[in-house]
């Protein structure tokens, strides 16, 4: 297994990390990607370690607390061998002082969480989405009086638009608060707008990318092909209007690309779709969800060899659109390149 420094910080993660959404599953979208119970995540888990992967990822939001829960039995007992990473912020509830990022409720929450991880820290914590109603000083202020009370060894983003991530960072080093090391965002061939503003931010800000739905959804297992049926089994019948939008032509173009790099290559399409982001910019680790071993299995698959540089170009190409103004004329235009040449 590859380890890269989670941004500017000193913490190596590991290239693939696991995303355990699908612990302790229920309702109609966490249900839907699975429902491992401690006995079946410890499994995963061990699959995991043996491989390298020492990450793993989730949420309080999750399956309500469930998957933390999960997490939490299926590491008992060898905490000093895995990075946990969590995420909080939105709504667990209905009431006021269920969602957002207040210092009254980031207290309570990351308490709650150690407790359903059962461990005293957390290596990395993300909010989970911005919180407009709480003032960014508020926010930084509390994570970093965690920090300091060794609750939270890192901290980071999901899900935050450029202009929220960079007031946040420049506050930081405004105050002395720690900075956001991590952006935890969608990106995969057939949703690449973390390359428009997230990305050159990540470079030139020293933020790391993780990964999430690597596999747009479920749209990149190598099930889905142009003049087919979506699967029976296929969990996008229940959750694909949760999931990223993508126009059909835009994905058989992606995936006839695949096909033709898995054919030439021997790997699945899967596996290619991972190993194509492993090689893009600010990417620290692509988060790879699994409900049973041979999905986990097979998506390990995706590392220990890389695509060569016309098959990325090949992929480039097939999954490029337009980009949405103001970022367009400096992809389309010399002029514009030149003085701020795309990150990619």
């Amino acid at each position: 297994m590859d380890y890269r420094n989670l941004g500017a910080s000193g913490l190596k993660v590991p290239a693939l990390s696991f995303g355990a959404g699908t612990f302790g599953g229920s309702g109609p979208l966490f249900g839907a990607w699975g429902n491992s119970d401690a006995t079946e995540a410890r499994r995963l888990v061990d699959i995991c370690l043996e491989a390298g992967v020492n990450l793993f990822d989730t949420a309080d939001v999750y399956s309500n607390g469930a998957s933390e829960q999960v997490l939490g039995a299926a590491i008992k007992g060898r905490r000093d061998a895995v990075l946990i990473s969590t995420k909080t912020s939105l709504p667990m509830g209905d009431g006021p002082s269920d969602a957002g990022s207040s210092r009254s409720r980031l207290i309570k929450v990351v308490e709650d969480a150690l407790k359903r991880l059962g461990t005293d820290y957390i290596d990395l914590l993300q909010l989970h989405a911005f919180d407009a109603a709480t003032p960014i000083e508020e926010v930084l202020s509390t994570l970093d009086s965690l920090v300091r009370a060794g609750k939270l060894r890192y901290v980071g983003v999901s899900n935050f638009s450029g202009w929220q991530a960079m007031k946040s960072l420049g506050l930081a080093d405004r105050y002395g608060y720690p900075r956001y090391v991590a952006h935890q965002v969608y990106y995969s061939l057939i949703g690449r707008d973390y390359e428009w503003e997230l990305m050159p931010l990540g470079l030139d800000q020293g933020v790391g990318a993780l990964v999430w739905s690597p596999l747009g959804w479920g749209r990149l297992t190598g099930k889905i092909r142009r003049g087919e049926k979506l699967p029976e089994k296929s969990r996008l019948h229940d959750t694909a209007s949760f999931g990223p939008p993508v126009e059909d032509e835009h994905l058989y173009r992606v995936v006839d690309a695949l096909d033709v790099i898995a054919e030439e290559t021997g790997k699945t399409v899967p596996q290619i779709a991972i190993n194509w982001l492993l090689q893009r910019p600010t990417v620290a680790s692509v988060i790879i969800g699994a409900r049973n071993e041979e999905q986990l299995r097979q998506n390990l698959g995706a590392v220990g060899w890389s695509l060569t540089a016309e098959q990325m170009e090949k992929l480039d190409t097939a999954s490029e659109i337009t980009a949405p103004y103001p970022y367009f004329p400096y992809r389309r235009q010399e002029g514009f390149a030149r003085l701020n040449p795309p990150a990619v």
